[in-house]
């Protein structure tokens, strides 16, 4: 058996998986979605586990960004309190100071220095301000689970979770679990990215200018994600990827031998990077990671999910002759033009939307 549960997580991600066997079901938990999706949402589909015998065998934070980690903290503070409504056994997560401030450069110090000379820096700055922001979450998050005595990152032949350090593909039960990201090499890249911007951009934002503060916040580098290939005892294959990035993706797939001869991977289910953006991915990219099912968790939101991400993935499938089903946890206005400007029969994809009224759309993978 293998289900994923997409949860009504507003613009962020919280996604339940669901394997082992009808008698001896287990779950994992993948992001836990931004303010107020726990108490609408989560904590009553934890409690309904936990009635039917259940825990969380593992918890994942993806990456340390409010839209996916607040749900965690709203659990893992019940969970000191004890007044979880389930148990946890493991936490998997990348602080940080960990993937990307691991040296002498303090990059989140320097950062942080920026956004006090910008005045109204939340407003002016908010993707970078969000990103810096999040680092104390991400501490406490790691401090909760200390105090708990719960293992962390366990599995891994490191403090961090990257493929580099994963001592391979993992078996959770049924399903053989394969870390595609982040690399060492896309860490070091991405190191060397928020270096090179803020050797850019801290001189000029000495000065406080909202303009050029703003021109920076639009070309700071993305934080990097655990990405995980999973797949179960039936063959089903399902790619869970964050906010992660397709170049880093493509490396990482690559890394781990998942890629054809030809640089490309067909799998059951593909949750699109980062709510469905097309900063994360490009044409070319959804030609080579394909799916016959996609999910995007997003509200429109900074416009996610974009209008060309779901129509590069149309026209992939239409131009590879693929019958594919589309599934969003919110109608929007992206989802509203392109069901008017791709005709479904003609194009061959079906759009399934969460009804408003439902906390979560279940995707039967075996």
């Amino acid at each position: 058996m293998f289900k994923v549960h997409a949860l009504q997580a507003a613009f962020g991600d919280s996604l339940i998986l669901e394997f082992g066997t009808a008698s001896q079901k287990r779950f994992v938990l993948l992001d836990g979605g931004p303010d107020g999706v726990y108490a609408a949402v989560l904590r009553n589909r934890l409690a309904q586990i936990a009635a039917a015998g259940g825990r969380l065998e593992r918890v994942i934070l993806s990456h340390v960004d409010g839209d996916h980690i607040v749900g965690l903290l709203s659990l893992f503070s019940e969970l000191r309190a004890n007044q979880a409504p389930i148990l946890v056994d493991a936490l998997w997560h990348n602080s940080f100071a960990k993937t990307i401030d691991d040296g002498p450069n303090n990059i989140a110090g320097r950062v942080q220095t920026m956004l006090s000379n910008v005045a109204g820096a939340n407003m002016v700055m908010g993707s970078t301000a969000d990103e810096i922001n999040t680092i104390p979450q991400g501490n406490k998050l790691r401090q909760d689970a200390l105090v708990l005595g719960m293992p962390f990152n366990d599995g891994i032949n490191d403090d961090l979770v990257s493929l580099d350090t994963s001592p391979g593909a993992l078996t959770w039960g049924n399903l053989t679990v394969t870390v595609v990201g982040p690399t060492k090499t896309n860490l070091d890249n991405l190191k060397a990215a928020w270096l090179d911007w803020l050797e850019t951009h801290e001189g000029p934002l000495a000065s406080g200018d909202p303009f050029l503060a703003a021109m920076a916040d639009q070309s700071k580098p993305n934080l990097s994600s655990i990405m995980l290939h999973v797949k179960d005892d039936t063959g089903k294959t399902a790619l869970f990827t964050g906010d992660g990035r397709g170049d880093h993706l493509l490396q990482g797939l690559g890394e781990a031998n998942l890629l054809s001869s030809s640089g490309k991977l067909h799998v059951d289910l593909f949750k699109l990077p980062h709510h469905g953006s097309d900063r994360n991915v490009t044409k070319t990219f959804l030609k080579n990671v394909t799916a016959d099912e996609y999910i995007a968790s997003a509200n429109g939101k900074d416009g996610n999910p974009d209008y060309s991400t779901l129509s590069w993935v149309i026209m992939a499938a239409k131009d590879q002759n693929r019958q594919i089903t589309i599934h969003v946890t919110n109608a929007t206005k992206s989802t509203d033009d392109i069901q008017a400007d791709f005709d479904p029969q003609q194009f061959g994809y079906t759009l399934k939307v969460l009804p408003s009224n439902q906390p979560a759309m279940t995707l039967v993978l075996s």
